[in-house]
């Protein structure tokens, strides 16, 4: 179970991997997110994503002819603003 969802089901690339970047960003170090998509794109593109960004790519999995699962932990807290 994850401690975040977001469904990306009927956006294209670059979108769910936007999104997800952005929610990736509000989440604290052990924490996970699912992503479910329909954009086969979105297999290569979150494996790159994990790679760039520092987190980690738990599972990928095709769940049906046209759907995909992810599972993403934060690895690292972003450093704080200083303002």
């Amino acid at each position: 179970m994850a401690d975040h969802e977001l469904d990306m089901r009927g956006l294209l690339c670059p979108l769910p991997v936007m999104r997800t970047a952005k929610k990736m960003l509000t989440l604290t170090a052990g924490q996970t997110l699912r992503v479910l998509t329909t954009d086969p794109a979105t297999m290569s593109d979150f494996d790159a994503y994990a790679r760039g960004s520092g987190n980690v790519l738990l599972e990928s999995k095709k769940l049906a002819e046209r759907e995909f699962e992810f599972l993403l932990m934060k690895t690292k807290t972003e450093p704080k603003s200083k303002s």
